[in-house]
């Protein structure tokens, strides 16, 4: 398994994705198709987001200073992405809101996505040689062994907390 940063974080995106497709193909009732895919999505973007924030976005700002506007809106999305996932959390699948908003958490990771695979993953290779790259994902597996996996997990609700009051 390759421990390359991007090649991780790339991996991740695509069974983000995997589960937003599968989501969208779940039918208008499909209540408890679609409780099951958004748990896994909630869980998979709360480690996602875990390992970008605490480990890919410090080093990137600090070793690729004039990717610092994409790192900060970078942020940004995330923290829009952890608010909608709380509510998303505490809803049931039948609320009128609960597609609705689900819909929006989806749209705005896959610009996210966009933005960071075909926009700042590049800079960040052409910066960081091979070999940073590769201890930059080490750390992020070792980090995967106790990201959160719930918002409601301590880490992840100080991150949000922290973004909206600073």
């Amino acid at each position: 398994m390759s421990t390359d940063a991007i090649v991780l974080l790339r991996e991740d995106h695509k069974a983000i994705r995997k589960l937003f497709r599968e989501f969208e193909k779940a039918g208008s009732d499909a209540h408890t198709t679609k409780a099951r895919v958004v748990d896994k999505i909630i869980e998979a973007l709360t480690v996602h987001t875990y390992l970008e924030n605490e480990c890919m976005y410090p080093e990137v700002r600090k070793l690729v200073p004039e990717l610092e506007d994409d790192i900060l809106e970078s942020y940004e999305e995330h923290h829009v992405a952890d608010v909608l996932v709380m509510e998303l959390a505490a809803m049931k699948p039948e609320d009128e809101h609960f597609t609705a908003k689900t819909t929006v958490l989806i749209e705005n990771v896959d610009h996210h996505i966009d933005e960071e695979e075909n926009e700042w993953f590049p800079q960040v290779r052409e910066h960081l040689g091979r070999k940073q790259l590769q201890e930059l994902g080490a750390r992020m597996l070792e980090l995967r062994k106790k990201a959160p996996t719930s918002p409601a997990k301590p880490s992840a609700l100080k991150k949000a907390v922290d973004a909206v009051v600073s």
